[in-house]
């Protein structure tokens, strides 16, 4: 078969590329193939999936039929120079009674070469459209960098242990550039001491900085990290450049230290909470040991010798290491809940209104920068096998810190309210022209100065004119919800519990407002939920219906315009039994 295929290719001109074994990223195309045949194999295979196999032949038929987006013809029609006869076609030949015309060979190979020389400038015409949207679309948010000979550089380099891990190693010196993206590179030491790098494998060596407020080294950010938008002019560009030096003590990668409030536990009188700690994995005690180690230079916890006692988990994050978290919920129980309310988040967003400019903000480690009053403290003791350690700032895991969070953002931000939108510690500053823009950032950041906050410079951008905010894209007088999110609840996959219903209505409920009549489409996978006798659903064709109609409807890169309250509203309404 191999032979035949290189006479195939030999043929056709098709050149071969070959990748290693067990590593399909380097097959991005028959990867994104497998994806969409895998989804389509999801819809049409009945409910014990045992026939999916012979259900692969009339899929191929069916995906090399249809014209692609990128080239505007089949795949069927670009490698034999005509369309493919499909069932309809075959339907529509017996009713028009048409008889096929007889060719010679000479004249079939003729035509399809005529063909495909006609064929072939379209597609590449096709071809270069696509590839330029699908550029726009990842440069978007693209920032161009350059070095300049001379500069020190850490390079990403594949370790000794496998080259599939890589590290960054450094600092190396740029002693050249070598076309548009291209630099060499000095490595003084190596078996190859100049070596040419893409620009990708390359970022700014950047010293370790020591901060006075703990024992021992610890790296800080500073505020090269910020991401300015790429649409702003270079004298708007070198405006914020500017600015961000002037303010560079507000970027850190360091919790600051916040003034004037506290977080304070109020429980039941003469009521403890002692629970026996989890066990910590064997492939996971390194990993916890680092992260008691770091709250302990950040000055987050202290030895104790308290009574109260709860547990720790290891939590995955999604870039695959672990979040050290503490199991509050039988300390929640005996605790005071504080009913300060939580801002809504469509106020939020219609806010912005048609803001030209947004600036977004986060805070650094927010909860760790409110301080524990005295008596909270010994209350959120925890055991590890390094010791008994109880807070000294706010955690994570209690049902009233974003109580006192968001009471202190508000506290600290009222002044500038007009103009700012703030849920917990993500922060937006907006303003409709330039020149009021950095004025308004810099008041925000004064105020975060005085009260004693710090901002993540990796998660902050200034000057955007659309910027991604509780899960919404926002500028411009126009809101969408995040791709990643939607492309979440595409791939959703069919619920098959109650709790999996609620779940998938959950996060497709939260972009309700992009659905017209969301209600009631969603009105069989809501009736799922109802009773209590079964966990499991019945799953139907109405519920296939809804569940299929809210992920389309949310796929169809739904835009809302910010309503402007200065202008008049018309309200429609109908009477329904399940909506709006």
């Amino acid at each position: 078969m191999s032979r035949v295929m290189a006479d195939v290719c030999k043929l056709f001109q098709i050149k071969q590329l070959r990748t290693s074994v067990y590593h399909p990223q380097t097959d991005g195309l028959v990867e994104r193939f497998n994806k969409t045949l895998k989804m389509m194999l999801k819809r049409v295979v009945q409910r014990d999936g045992r026939d999916w196999d012979h259900l692969l032949p009339a899929l191929l038929f069916a995906i090399r039929e249809v014209p692609q987006a990128s080239t505007g013809f089949s795949p069927f029609e670009l490698v034999y120079g005509r369309r493919p006869r499909g069932l309809l076609d075959l339907v529509k030949e017996t009713w028009e009674s048409e008889s096929s015309p007889h060719k010679s060979l000479i004249e079939h190979i003729s035509q399809m070469r005529e063909r495909i020389s006609k064929v072939m400038p379209l597609v590449q015409e096709h071809l270069q459209k696509a590839q330029e949207a699908q550029k726009r679309v990842y440069n978007r948010s693209a920032k161009l960098r350059q070095f300049q000979v001379g500069d020190r550089v850490a390079v990403l380099i594949p370790t000794v242990e496998s080259r599939f891990l890589a590290k960054w190693q450094g600092p190396y010196e740029v002693v050249e550039k070598v076309g548009e993206v291209n630099y060499r590179v000095h490595q003084p030491g190596k078996r190859k001491p100049y070596q040419i790098y893409h620009i990708n494998l390359l970022k700014p060596w950047r010293d370790r900085e020591v901060s006075a407020m703990v024992g021992v080294g610890i790296e800080s950010d500073g505020v090269d990290a910020v991401h300015i938008a790429a649409t702003l002019s270079k004298p708007q560009t070198q405006e914020v450049k500017e600015f961000l030096q002037r303010n560079k003590g507000m970027f850190s990668g360091l919790p600051g230290h916040a003034s004037g409030i506290k977080h304070d536990i109020v429980t039941e009188p003469h009521v403890k909470v002692r629970v026996k700690p989890y066990r910590i994995p064997e492939a996971h005690r390194k990993a916890f040991s680092e992260e008691v180690k770091k709250m302990l230079q950040l000055d987050v916890i202290e030895e104790s010798q308290s009574e109260w006692s709860s547990p720790v988990v290891l939590v995955p994050k999604p870039n695959g290491t672990l979040r050290f978290c503490n199991d509050f919920r039988k300390l929640n129980e005996v605790s005071k809940f504080d009913a300060y309310p939580m801002p809504r988040v469509d106020e939020l967003i219609e806010k912005l209104g048609p803001a030209r400019y947004i600036t977004t903000l986060d805070l650094t480690k927010g909860y760790w920068q409110i301080p524990l009053t005295k008596e909270a403290r010994e209350k959120t003791a925890f055991s590890t096998p390094e010791g008994h350690f109880h807070y000294k700032r706010m955690p994570f895991g209690l049902h009233s810190a974003p109580a006192t969070f968001q009471r202190a953002m508000d506290r600290v931000l009222r002044p500038y309210l007009r103009y700012t939108s703030v849920y917990l510690d993500d922060i937006v500053i907006f303003s409709p022209d330039w020149e009021s823009h950095l004025p308004r950032v810099q008041t925000v950041l004064d105020g975060l100065r005085k009260a004693g906050f710090t901002v993540n410079p990796e998660k902050s951008a200034v000057g955007m004119e659309e910027a991604k905010y509780l899960g919404y894209v926002v500028g411009r007088g126009l809101v969408k919800p995040q791709f990643n999110k939607v492309e979440a609840i595409l791939n959703w996959p069919r619920p098959l519990t109650k709790k999996q219903v609620r779940a998938f209505l959950g996060i497709v409920g939260y972009y309700r407002r992009f659905v017209p009549n969301f209600a009631s489409i969603a009105a069989p996978l809501t009736d799922l939920t109802k009773g209590r006798k079964s966990v499991m659903i019945q799953w139907n064709a109405n519920a296939e219906d809804a569940f299929e109609k809210l992920k389309n409807a949310l796929c169809q890169h739904p835009v809302l315009v910010v309503p402007d309250f200065m202008r008049e509203f018309i309200v429609q309404t109908d009477a329904s039994s399940e909506g709006l």
